[in-house]
């Protein structure tokens, strides 16, 4: 259901039908809290522009412009879909240059085709010391064919590892926007797990894993590096609609050597009054990580590993501070701050991140890395989460079941 792109996005094969261009907008985008202007298109923003001001972090601004959970939603008769995009890669220095990134195509709900754009900027950046170099490319084009006829809702999600510029939108019939479907929002933000970076393709990451199964609207700011209960985050979710909130914390945290034990607490406490602050009955899920047995008791921060051309990572902080963050004090803490809280927010709820993935898990599905799940893991993850947050009884369950 798809051929592969060109390099140039305004070289399209003849199609019988007349084209149809539709403008990129908020009424055909979901998943993104805005979109920039720009000289080419629209550069999808997973947060907002007030947040974006107020980190002077270039992975940061990076990883946020980064397209996980966002696609393309919309409702057509059209056979053929084109799509211009201008991706920026990311490469590391010393490791292997990584797949292309991937366009999900789903009609009606089923996952339909994949595509890939070709071309485009490469960032380059050193792990050691973390400079970047971009280098500039062209644009591409995806495209989508063979589609089946008649009137169908078409999503299509964006790769969740590119910066991704949408130039143009085009199809063999016009275009219309599907609206609201009525399905509650699911707000989510948590660290690279969440953001997928492992995962194959857009919709093998966990939140869009358990998303579909649990029947929501998926907002995902899961931002690789970077959970780091910063004010401007919870800020973004406090101002964000939405029906069902989670957060995931501890990796990150340790991963850096961000705060010591004295400042976390404080810190948790602050992150939910800030989300609680616009959305004070909402339920509100809390995850504590999942087991990675390289900082389970030995802090960070990380040093990355090359061998072979394959890249590891190296917990270097001392077990023997009291002070230090490991995932076993974050979970132990984490379990002392929700408990008090709950009992005067009955909306509020916690997740030990080990039954998502523990000890039996890493026996069998190990993390390639020593710190992020594969896609089998994803998919254990995502599954996990939906069956125990929606089902019956969980937080996320619908009124009445």
């Amino acid at each position: 259901m798809n051929s592969p792109p060109s390099d140039v996005p305004v070289r399209r094969e003849v199609s019988e039908a007349p084209w149809t261009t539709t403008p990129i907008d908020a009424h055909l985008v979901r998943g993104a809290l805005e979109l920039e202007r720009t000289a080419l298109g629209v550069l999808p923003h997973r947060l907002p522009a007030r947040a974006r001001t107020q980190f002077p972090d270039e992975y940061l601004a990076m990883v946020e412009s980064q397209p996980s959970g966002v696609r393309l939603a919309f409702r057509t008769r059209a056979t053929t879909i084109e799509l211009d995009a201008l991706r920026t890669r990311t490469v590391y220095r010393g490791a292997p240059v990584p797949p292309d990134g991937a366009y999900d195509l789903v009609v009606d709900g089923v996952l339909a085709g994949r595509a890939s754009v070709t071309g485009g900027n490469v960032r380059t950046i050193d792990l050691a010391t973390q400079s970047a170099v971009l280098s500039p490319g062209p644009a591409g084009t995806v495209r989508f064919t063979d589609l089946p006829a008649g009137r169908k809702d078409i999503e299509i999600w964006l790769p969740h590892t590119e910066v991704t510029e949408l130039i143009a939108l085009r199809t063999d019939a016009p275009v219309e926007a599907t609206g609201d479907r009525g399905r509650r929002v699911w707000l989510h933000h948590g660290s690279s797990i969440s953001h997928g970076s492992t995962a194959e393709r857009p919709m093998a990451i966990w939140p869009a894993i358990a998303a579909a199964r649990g029947g929501v609207e998926l907002i995902n700011l899961g931002f690789g590096g970077n959970a780091l209960l910063d004010p401007f985050t919870a800020r973004a979710m406090r101002d964000t609609p939405a029906d069902l909130i989670s957060v995931k914390i501890g990796i990150n945290l340790v991963n850096l050597d961000l705060m010591r034990l004295r400042a976390f607490a404080p810190a948790v406490h602050g992150f939910l009054d800030t989300i609680r602050d616009g959305h004070p009955t909402t339920p509100l899920l809390v995850v504590s990580p999942i087991l990675c047995p390289l900082q389970e008791d030995t802090p960070g921060p990380l040093a990355p590993e090359f061998d072979g051309g394959k890249v590891t990572f190296r917990a270097t902080g001392d077990p023997s501070d009291p002070t230090r963050l490991t995932l076993t004090v974050i979970r132990d803490e984490l379990a002392r701050i929700l408990a008090a809280r709950a009992t005067e927010d009955p909306n509020l709820h916690h997740l030990d991140g080990r039954s998502l993935y523990g000890d039996p898990d890493f026996a069998e599905l190990p993390l390639p890395d020593g710190l992020h799940p594969d896609s089998a893991g994803h998919r254990r993850i995502g599954e996990r989460f939906a069956d125990w947050a929606f089902d019956d009884g969980g937080p996320f369950a619908t009124a009445g079941s």
